[in-house]
């Protein structure tokens, strides 16, 4: 076989594929091995090379988390925090909404988006439900800060999890880098949020009355498994923080985690398997390998080359690139496939280009795929996942709703990360660092400053009637 014909081959299987799974009418699971099976059948890409594509780091960090969440989940720790939250706003909505979407940030950065917001959403229909009102700018709200705090840690995004696996770059990198500047984004999704919804969420004093009735304590369901949970939770949060120093693969802190808790709870490890989203971890393994096949045959290599004639083989240049790039594709097709391309892309860009130092470029890409998921309701899997929750429940989302007030917010992200990324170069370590983190805390504190105003003048008004 001509290697001309591999080239085209090759490039036809992986956009078919990419074609496929944008439009959804084959599971991408599907599309992604049918599309590996091709390039190993026709020679492409040998079964030994085939293997050696599947990037087994990612596999088994995805898999164990899966088993850790798959059994705190029955504790009913998840649901506890979210009605702690709606409690501590004291039933007003717009406070709930910032509250649940606190949580949401949170626990998408420590354990993965898709996982929080299966967790939080029932709860937060229950909540609305209480109140009366339309649960659809809470839903909108979560699936932002689940995309948002899920770009701040190596765990929380597939993305960040694909790079952390294939560039080195540990928990603390992702964290260092890039917390800061997902502080701020949040505060100001948050805050521009409120201001979209301020008229729209007011619930009557009775109703949110009720919302303090609520006991959070009843939501646990096995206190003796939550101990053990949050012991190993303790440890293998610990484990990613130290992991690059012990020389662990990230894969094997959380597959010990995973072992540790099957050992300690007794569970029946057919059932905790179960709480693997096994498509997923096959859909990775599929497109590792076309992924590979373009490799092989030199595609994203010349891709590579053109990129660095269009940047001039400038370092900052090729990161607002790939910043904007990433944000704007992964807004209107699944980021996994495109980060999955992206990363052997960037090697390539360095190898090619002599470009030294790629930190700049894998953060851009980080902040590009995951902050970009943001844009549509087809951009990341915890909006698919929470818009057909809502469907099915009466509350539908429709592309342009979503749209108008989520692509806005998006674009915003991507700019104030455009801002912090030029900072991070010319100023690097702790001043951009601290420098964000400050702004970050001043626009959250004017912003509990601008609730309390709220709350008061909304309860000048209710006793006046």
């Amino acid at each position: 076989m001509s290697s001309g014909f591999q080239v085209i081959f090759a490039t036809a299987v992986f956009l078919i594929t990419y074609a496929v799974i944008v439009s959804e009418k084959i599971h991408r699971t599907v599309a992604a091995l049918a599309g590996a099976v091709l390039v190993v059948l026709v020679g492409i890409i040998n079964p030994e090379e085939a293997t050696l594509a599947i990037d087994f780091n990612t596999v088994g960090l995805l898999v164990g988390m899966m088993v850790i969440v798959g059994i705190t989940r029955q504790t009913g720790v998840f649901e506890y925090l979210a009605i702690k939250a709606a409690r501590q706003a004291r039933g007003e909505p717009l406070r709930i909404m910032a509250a649940l979407s606190l949580v949401t940030a949170v626990l998408s950065a420590l354990l993965d988006n898709v996982t929080t917001v299966l967790l939080i959403v029932p709860v937060t229909f229950a909540i609305t439900n209480q109140l009366q009102i339309n649960p659809v700018p809470f839903l909108i709200a979560e699936i932002l800060a689940s995309n948002i705090g899920g770009t701040a840690t190596l765990i929380g995004d597939p993305p960040n999890i694909m790079i952390g696996s294939k560039t080195g770059l540990g928990f603390m990198d992702f964290v260092i880098n890039l917390t800061p500047v997902v502080v701020l984004i949040y505060v100001f999704t948050v805050f521009i949020l409120r201001l979209i919804y301020r008229r729209q969420l007011v619930a009557r004093p009775d109703l949110q009355a009720a919302i303090m009735d609520l006991d959070e304590r009843e939501a646990i369901k096995d206190p003796v498994l939550l101990k053990k949970c949050l012991f190993v939770l303790f440890l293998t949060i610990g484990g990613f923080v130290l992991h690059q120093y012990v020389h662990l693969e990230s894969s094997v802190i959380a597959l010990s985690g995973a072992s540790l808790l099957l050992l300690l709870s007794r569970e029946d490890p057919e059932h905790a398997l179960h709480a693997v989203e096994w498509p997923v971890i096959f859909f990775f393994a599929g497109l590792f390998v076309v992924v590979g096949a373009l490799e092989k045959v030199g595609v994203i290599e010349a891709i590579a080359r053109f990129s660095l004639d269009v940047t001039g083989g400038q370092l900052v240049p090729a990161a607002m690139l790939i910043l904007w790039l990433s944000a704007l594709a992964s807004a209107f097709v699944d980021n996994i496939p495109f980060v999955a391309t992206m990363i052997p892309l960037i090697q390539d860009m360095g190898r090619l280009g002599d470009l030294g130092n790629l930190n700049l470029l894998w953060w851009s890409l980080s902040l590009g795929a995951c902050l970009g998921g943001n844009g549509t309701v087809i951009g990341a899997s915890a909006n698919v996942v929470v818009t057909g929750m809502a469907e099915k429940r009466g509350y539908p989302i429709t592309f342009i709703g979503y749209f108008k007030v989520a692509f806005p917010l998006m674009l915003m992200s991507i700019v104030v990360s455009t801002i912090y990324l030029l900072a991070w170069y010319h100023y690097p370590g702790v001043p951009s660092m601290l420098g964000t983190l400050v702004v970050g805390l001043i626009l959250a504190v004017l912003t509990g400053l601008l609730q309390r105003q709220e709350a008061r003048v909304h309860g000048e008004k209710t006793s006046s009637r």
